[in-house]
This record gives structure tokens, C-alpha cells and sequence, in this order.
């Protein structure tokens, strides 16, 4: 049994298709095939069922996969530290980050940090606050960068900087010219929203019950599952959304996004990792460099004030 083995194994028994698996590690599907089928002979257990073109984890794989993850954790986390002997000279570092945050927010982050510490690799991957949070708990990711409240006793959660939400809506939409609008009448508006398990979508909802308002009954027209999508589909007349400042600024300034008069309180981001594994001093730095003040790290929200959806809190420092 090897390490590779258990590498490929595990990319299977997440694709549950080989060719999938084999494009993820780049590797043939041959070279995919053979190692699983050499896996299974060395332990003399079938890990997968073949039912056609399909496969599927039998007893076995099931049992076998939580197994073969912390032995790849661990052999992860021996790198790091090997690699931390040598400073900051090698290594890597995985990442995890939702969409508002990976799409607007991390990019310039990334890229001070890559030009101090040019051989640390960085890999992102981008999914929904719940996603992220399950990647940083299971050792797949070193950090994990979320909008939303995250209550997980095994991550530390570190605030920093973020966003503002803003309502926004076609320019040509009924609303748009509206003069006031209280947090009652978002629920005259059909709403476009993200999915559930989108941090953005908790903030909204959060602030509407701190107001004392059921977010259940908002009118939910459509549900997508990227930012850009939701802002496509508003500004084409579909209906109202709120959304980060960050996303919603090019709309805006092109004028196919009117910005309603709404005021919502500004929004952290978390920073999370497992409060059990070990930091790297590659996170360390990530973690220091975030916490510098960086000129133009939020974009203020635009447009004149409006009743709050719920009582400010105070920004984070910087």
C-alpha cells in the first residue's frame, strides 16, 4: 500500500467515476484503474462495485475511506512541517473560500503574498460557507475564508475587513426609483438569491430576523448558485437581491444595477482553521499579512442612507 494508492483511492471514492477522478489527479484513466484494482489486491478486500459504467463503494470502501484520508492528513501535515525547517523557502498551502470572498476579495491578498513568499504554492478551491467549513474541520483545506456566522467547535475563527451587503435591482425595475424603502416592503419585491448554505444568503436572512421579520417569507423567484448569476438574472428584470458591494460595484457604475435605499450593517469575514492541527508558518504569514491594513481592501457602500435592516455593529479593527 502506498501513499499514490491511497491519493487515487480516495479521488475515486469522492468522483465515484474514474474518468473524473483521473483528469482531478491528471493521470490516465488506465493509470487510475490500475492503481485501485492494485490497491484492492494488495488487501484483498473490493472496495468499489462495478454495476455497468457505474461504480460504487462497497462496505469495505466505505470503512476504508475516513481511514485513508487521515493517513494523507497526516502525511500532509509531516510535509509542512518538514517544510516549516526550511522556512519560508518551500511548501504549500490550501485554501478554501466562498465565492464573494474568492471572486473579489482574496485575489489581491494572494497576490502580495506570492510576491513575498514566491515559493509557498497556493491552491484555492471555491464553494459555499457550509463547503468550507467541512473542507477546514476534514483537513482538506489549511485555512478557510467565509462570510457567514460559523459555529464549529473545532475551527478558531478570526475576523477581519469585509463588505457591505446592498439591495439592488434592475435599473428599469418598479423599485428602483423608490425614495425610502423599510425592511416590510422587501417582501412585495421577488427576490433572487443564492442557495441555501450561501453565506451571504445567512447574512440576509440573519439581519431580517435581528428586525424581527420571518426571511420566509420573502417571495424567492429564483435560487442560483454563483454571485454572477444572481446579478445576470436581477439585472435583467427577474427581481431584487441583496448582495456584496463587492459584487454588485460594476453593475452599479454601468447603471444596469440601481442601488436601493436600504442600509444593511457592515460585514466581517472569518478567517477559519482546525484549532487541533498544526500551523504552518506559511498560514502564519498568510494570517499576518491579512491582518495588515491594506489600502482599498473594501469597497464603501454607495448610495444615500436608508433605515437599517438591523442596529450596526461595530467595524472590526483594522
Amino acid at each position: 500500500m502506498t501513499l499514490e494508492q491511497l491519493k487515487v483511492f480516495v479521488a475515486v471514492a469522492r468522483a465515484l467515476h474514474m474518468t473524473r477522478a483521473a483528469e482531478g489527479l491528471h493521470m490516465t484513466q488506465s493509470a487510475v484503474s490500475a492503481s485501485v484494482a492494485a490497491l484492492e489486491a494488495s488487501c484483498g478486500v473490493a472496495l468499489f462495485h462495478r454495476v455497468g459504467r457505474r461504480i460504487e463503494l462497497t462496505e469495505a470502501g466505505h470503512a476504508f475511506v475516513p481511514e485513508a484520508e487521515a493517513v494523507l492528513a497526516r502525511a500532509a501535515a509531516a510535509e509542512t512541517v518538514l517544510a516549516d525547517l526550511s522556512g519560508l523557502r518551500r511548501g504549500r498551502l490550501a485554501l478554501e473560500a466562498s465565492q464573494t470572498i474568492a471572486n473579489y476579495w482574496l485575489g489581491p491578498v494572494l497576490n502580495r503574498f506570492h510576491t513575498l513568499y514566491p515559493d509557498i504554492a497556493l491552491s484555492v478551491v471555491i464553494g459555499n460557507t457550509t463547503q468550507v467549513t467541512a473542507a477546514v474541520r476534514e483537513g482538506n483545506a489549511d485555512l478557510g475564508f467565509v462570510e457567514g456566522e460559523v459555529e464549529e467547535p473545532l475551527l478558531a475563527r478570526t475576523a477581519v475587513p469585509g463588505d457591505r451587503l446592498v439591495l439592488v435591482a434592475a435599473a428599469g425595475s418598479p423599485f428602483a426609483d423608490r425614495r425610502a424603502i423599510a425592511p416590510p416592503d422587501l417582501f412585495e419585491m421577488p427576490f433572487v438569491l443564492r442557495e441555501p448554505g450561501s453565506g451571504t444568503r445567512q447574512v440576509f436572512e440573519d439581519a431580517l430576523k435581528a428586525s424581527g421579520l420571518d426571511p420566509a417569507g420573502l417571495r424567492v423567484v429564483l435560487e442560483l448558485p454563483s454571485n454572477e448569476a444572481v446579478v445576470s438574472a436581477v439585472a435583467a428584470g427577474a427581481g431584487a437581491t441583496v448582495i456584496s458591494d463587492l459584487v454588485a460595484a460594476a453593475g452599479l457604475a454601468t447603471g444596469t444595477l440601481r442601488q436601493l435605499p436600504l442600509t444593511f450593517p457592515a460585514r466581517r469575514f472569518y478567517v477559519l482553521r482546525h484549532a487541533d492541527r498544526y500551523h504552518s508558518r506559511a498560514a502564519q504569514a498568510l494570517m499576518a499579512l491579512i491582518r495588515e491594513p491594506a489600502e482599498g481592501a473594501t469597497i464603501p457602500a454607495t448610495g444615500a442612507a436608508a433605515a437599517p435592516v438591523s442596529r450596526p455593529r461595530s467595524r472590526a479593527r483594522r
